[in-house]
């Protein structure tokens, strides 16, 4: 019987897993991959993370992080918006990062089991029943750190599961790292038909050669439409903005194809679902243009954190224990993530894209305000 039985080892089980064991709690951590591994990431994260990081035992100063004050915008017909990043930011591998969060929740204390999938959890009352494998789990309470979209989610007839998005909203990400000659404090948002593209750096190669994330959302439709080839797509659709003509031309890729993943959606979940507490992308997914998907997941675990020991010290019941990180969640994430959905609106059709761009670009008190509705206070 555990305390607490993590489902899915990304930032948000990691750093959730370390504070719990710390706190002397008997902590599962279920994986399915092993470490270390690629994740499709912006791998940017706002500074309002940097000392909770420092807390959990990451120390960014020592790894030399890319920190990144500055932004570009580009419309789909190459007119950009150049702009400070008021908090900024920092740039950092999930391949990297996530692994170093994994040793040190096992040094913590913390039970960490990668290549375990969790097929199912069934709540028995005084605690759930995860299924993996041939064996099952007990713990008196359950976090969902999965990610995006997981076999959990159908088991659980989640709403965005059995309510499909229209057609237009169906979208895939695609990820590379690529070798760049760019200002390593700027990080780039360039738009094309249907979708944008961010690129910042993450860390340095063994020669010393600048790596960066290059990562992009678009539609389902216009991989069809390009006969469901990664690369015709580029070249016929994000190849367009001349920002993405000069990166996808001249630039290295590292991967000798790229990292992709579909059926992602935006739309609000649920925070709870069948007493498992969802956190990061399983509570709510922000649209990648606002780069602040690693901090939320990362927030969440700080939130949670105390609430789960206050329930399992027998200062909360699970009512409250579950109401409470709901409204907490709701409040610090709720209006981010809606901003994000009205942003994501702006971005995606041309003629829009190129009005919105070159609009805002007279007017940088705006834009600095719209990038603050991305971004949260330090925690």
């Amino acid at each position: 019987m555990f305390d607490c039985a993590i489902v899915g080892g990304g930032l948000g089980g990691l750093s959730l897993a370390i504070l719990l064991a710390k706190k002397g709690k008997k902590v599962v951590l279920l994986e399915k991959e092993t470490y270390p591994f690629h994740k499709v990431c912006g791998e940017y994260i706002s500074m309002e993370s940097w000392e909770f990081l420092h807390r959990l035992g990451i120390n960014l100063t020592a790894m030399q992080v890319p920190l990144i004050n500055q932004l570009t915008v580009s419309a789909c017909n190459g007119v950009a918006i150049h702009q400070p990043l008021q908090m900024g930011g920092f740039g950092i591998s999930r391949y990297t990062l996530d692994a170093e969060l994994a040793q040190i929740a096992r040094q913590a204390g913390a039970l960490v089991l990668e290549n375990h999938k969790v097929e199912s959890v069934d709540y028995q009352g005084a605690c759930s029943v995860l299924k993996v494998g041939n064996q099952n789990i007990e713990a008196k309470v359950v976090v969902g750190s999965y990610g995006k979209k997981s076999n959990l989610d159908v088991q659980l007839q989640r709403k965005f599961v059995t309510t499909p998005p229209p057609p237009d909203q169906h979208y895939i990400a695609v990820k590379y790292h690529i070798e760049a000659d760019l200002p390593i404090n700027l990080i780039g948002l360039h738009n094309f038909e249907d979708g944008y593209c961010g690129i910042s750096k993450v860390d340095n190669l063994a020669d010393g050669a600048a790596r960066y994330c290059l990562c992009y959302l678009t539609t389902a439709k216009n991989l069809r439409l390009n006969q469901n080839k990664i690369q015709l797509m580029e070249e016929n659709i994000l190849m367009k903005n001349p920002f993405l003509q000069q990166y996808f031309s001249s630039f290295r890729k590292l991967y000798d194809k790229p990292l992709v993943i579909s059926q992602i959606n935006f739309e609000p979940k649920k925070i709870v679902e069948n007493h498992i507490l969802m956190a990061g992308d399983s509570a709510g997914l922000i649209t990648p243009l606002c780069g602040n998907g690693m901090s939320l997941a990362l927030h969440a675990a700080h939130l949670l954190a105390p609430l789960l020991v206050d329930f399992l010290e027998n200062r909360s019941t699970r009512t409250s224990l579950e109401q409470n990180y709901t409204q907490l969640w709701q409040k610090n994430f709720a209006k981010r993530l809606a901003a994000g959905r009205l942003l994501q609106k702006l971005f995606g059709n041309p003629l829009l894209t190129n009005l919105s761009v070159g609009t805002l670009r007279h007017f940088p008190a705006v834009v600095q305000k719209l990038i603050s509705l991305t971004h949260g206070k330090r925690f």
